[in-house]
C-alpha cells in the first residue's frame, strides 16, 4: 500500500524518459506524490494499491515535468532597450559601448541597485519563465564585477530560491567582463576574482557552480583555467560560454575539465564536439541570442547528433543579447531556427538541461524518486510546446508538490 499526499489522474504523461515511446508519453496516466516527491508514476491501470490526501484531476491535460532554464542572467539592474532601438537606427555595439553602454552600462545600473530592486526586477522576468512551465532556473552573476556586487548578485538569485517557488542554482560568472577601472590591468582584476571573489563567494554558500566567457573579446583560455583550477580547489563544477563568436577553443577546454556544459557553441569544431562527448559535456543552445544578434552561423547539431552530445535549450534571459522571458519561446526558436524536433527540444528543456546543472537525479523526468516538480498543459499533444509562439499554453505548475497556479 502506497500512502501519498496526493494521486494525479485522468492526464497525459510526457514523462521524458528515454528509449521508450516518443516523449515517453503515457496515454491514460497517473502520479502518485508523498512529501513533495513523485513515489510512482505510469498508466493508470497499474496504478497499485494506495492511499492519497487528495486527487486531482486533469481533465485529459498533458503533464510534463517541470521545465528547466539552464542559462540565465536574471538579476540585473536597469535593461537596455534604449540601446536596441539606437541599434535598430543604425548605431553600431561598437558606438554604443564607446558613448557608455553595452555591458557596462549593466554593470553601472547593477551596481547602484540594492537588493531589494534587483530582487523586485528579477521576479518580474522570472514571472515569464513560471507561466510557461519553468519550475528550476539557472542564474548567474556578471553583471557587478566587483566584490561586493558580484556577491550582491549571488545573494539575490538565493533569495529568490527561498522566496519565489522556484528551484534555483546559482553560477559565479567573475570573468564575464574587464570592468572598466581595470581595463588598464586586466591581469589584476583577474587575480581578484579568482583569488578573492570567488572564495569569498564559496565560503558564504552562495554559489553551485563556476562559469566563464571564453572568447577573444572576453577570456583567454588560460585566464579561465585558473578560475576553473580554482573552482575545482573548492571543489565546485564549472560551465562555460563556449565557441559564440569563434572557435576559441572552448569546447575543448570545457571537456578538460569536465564542465556540466559548453554554451552557446556555434562555432565549435569536430574535435571540440569529440571533446565534449568524451567527457559528457552537455551543449546547451541559446536561440534567443542567436536571433537578437542576427547571427548566420549554426551550433553544429548535426556533429551533436553524430557524436551523441546531449543538447539543452536555454533562454539565455539577459539585458543586451537574449531580453527572453520565456521557455516555451525558447523551445520554438530551437526548432525553427536550429532544426531541433519538438522531441528533441522539449528533453532540452526538462531531462538534459537537469543534467547540465547537475541534477538529473533530482529533476527533469516524471519517475519515482525524482522531484514533484510537474508543468500542467492545454495542449492536444507534446509538439504543440514547439509550435505555438505567444499562446498561453500552461494550466497549472507544481513546485515541491505543491501547485502555484
Amino acid at each position: 500500500m502506497i500512502r501519498a499526499d496526493r494521486l494525479i489522474t485522468d492526464c497525459r504523461l510526457a514523462t521524458m524518459t528515454p528509449g521508450g515511446e516518443a516523449y515517453g508519453a503515457i496515454d491514460d496516466g497517473a502520479i502518485l506524490i508523498r512529501d513533495g516527491r513523485i513515489v510512482w508514476a505510469g498508466a493508470r491501470p497499474d496504478l497499485p494499491a494506495h492511499e492519497a490526501t487528495h486527487t486531482d484531476r486533469l481533465d485529459g491535460r498533458w503533464v510534463t515535468p517541470g521545465l528547466v532554464d539552464c542559462h540565465t542572467h536574471l538579476v540585473f539592474g536597469g535593461d537596455r532597450s534604449g540601446e536596441f532601438e539606437q541599434r535598430l537606427g543604425g548605431a553600431t555595439y561598437e558606438e554604443i559601448a564607446r558613448a557608455g553602454g553595452g555591458i557596462v552600462s549593466s554593470v553601472a545600473a547593477t551596481r547602484a541597485a540594492s537588493e531589494d530592486a534587483l530582487y523586485a526586477s528579477a521576479l518580474t522576468r522570472l514571472a515569464g519563465l513560471k507561466a510557461t512551465g519553468v519550475t528550476t532556473v539557472e542564474i548567474k552573476s556578471g553583471y557587478g564585477l566587483d566584490r561586493d556586487s558580484e556577491l550582491k548578485m549571488l545573494r539575490v538569485a538565493r533569495r529568490i530560491g527561498r522566496e519565489a517557488r522556484v528551484r534555483v542554482r546559482t553560477s559565479y560568472l567573475g570573468l564575464h567582463a574587464v570592468p572598466p577601472e581595470w581595463k588598464a590591468d586586466r591581469a589584476r582584476y583577474v587575480d581578484l576574482a579568482v583569488d578573492d571573489i570567488l572564495p569569498a563567494a564559496h565560503a558564504g554558500g552562495l554559489v553551485d557552480a563556476v562559469d566563464a566567457y571564453c572568447e577573444p573579446i572576453a577570456f583567454s583560455t588560460d585566464e579561465v583555467g585558473r578560475l576553473f583550477d580554482k573552482a575545482r580547489a573548492l571543489g565546485l563544477p564549472v560551465k562555460l560560454h563556449a565557441d559564440q563568436l569563434s572557435d576559441g577553443g572552448g569546447a575543448a577546454l570545457a571537456a578538460r575539465y569536465g564542465a556540466l556544459s559548453a554554451d552557446h557553441v556555434e562555432h565549435t569544431t569536430e574535435a571540440g564536439v569529440r571533446a565534449m562527448a568524451e567527457a559528457g559535456v552537455v551543449a546547451v543552445l541559446l536561440p534567443g541570442a542567436w536571433l537578437m544578434l542576427r547571427e548566420t552561423v549554426l551550433p553544429p547539431m548535426h556533429l551533436f547528433r553524430r557524436h551523441g552530445v546531449a543538447m539543452a535549450v536555454a533562454t539565455d534571459c539577459n539585458p543586451g543579447t537574449s531580453p527572453l522571458a520565456s521557455m516555451t519561446a525558447a523551445i520554438n526558436l530551437a526548432c525553427v531556427q536550429f532544426r531541433l524536433t519538438p522531441e528533441e527540444a522539449l528533453a532540452g528543456a526538462t531531462r538534459v538541461a537537469a543534467r547540465a546543472l547537475g541534477l538529473e537525479d533530482e529533476i527533469g523526468t516524471l519517475e519515482a524518486g525524482k522531484a514533484a516538480d510537474l508543468a500542467v498543459w492545454d495542449i492536444e499533444r507534446p509538439a504543440e510546446l514547439a509550435y505555438w509562439l505567444g499562446k498561453p499554453l500552461l494550466a497549472k505548475r507544481m513546485a515541491g508538490g505543491v501547485w502555484d497556479l
